[in-house]
């Protein structure tokens, strides 16, 4: 007869108590591939915020000047930044790897609203092209974003929250296998 060797894991990579939201986060991120990823996103929009928010300045010098009214901004900017690059890893982690079809409706996501609602729009060049193409929505819009901009990015890291617990529930419950009941 053949001994079969049985594997156990170590005590700290059992999943049998550990929550959700960390088991499916080591799962995504024990791939270097998805890390870099995910800091290349949290960086590249960290960057485009910065200079959309006019802290990052690149003529004549490189220039980055932090007024202590913006210090809020900046901090909430960069923690959407974080979290855009963990859920955008996640779901193409998610995506590559089940057989679930992206529906068109499934495009538009928190990470979308957070995008939109960190960007300072009537503080920026974007303004003037809002107002210049929508006329008076424009003008509108660009009022809207600028005076509720801290309660929109409050709400972009709530969306990107959420964001984060509907794919770490996606990608464990997938993980979940169900046996038919053995007994007749």
């Amino acid at each position: 007869m053949s001994e079969r060797k049985k594997t156990t894991l170590p005590p700290s990579s059992s999943s049998k108590g550990q929550n959700p939201l960390i088991l499916s986060f080591q799962i995504v991120f024990s791939k270097l591939v998805y890390i870099v990823f995910a800091a290349s996103i949290a960086i590249a929009f960290s960057i485009i915020s910065t200079i959309f928010d006019q802290l990052l300045f690149f003529y004549p010098i490189l220039v980055f000047y932090l007024p202590s009214d913006a210090v809020v901004g900046f901090i909430l900017a960069n923690i959407i930044a974080v979290l855009l690059g963990i859920v955008v890893s996640m779901n193409v982690y998610v995506f590559r790897h089940s057989k679930i079809k992206i529906r068109n409706t499934s495009l538009l996501s928190a990470s979308s609203l957070s995008v939109l609602s960190s960007i300072c729009v009537s503080c920026s060049s974007l303004g003037f092209f809002l107002i210049s193409v929508l006329g008076t929505v424009g003008v509108t819009v660009s009022a809207f974003v600028s005076n509720y901009q801290t309660p929109l990015r409050l709400l972009s890291i709530a969306l990107l929250i959420w964001a984060y617990y509907s794919v770490s529930n996606k990608l464990t419950k997938s993980c979940v296998k169900s046996y038919p009941n053995s007994s007749k």
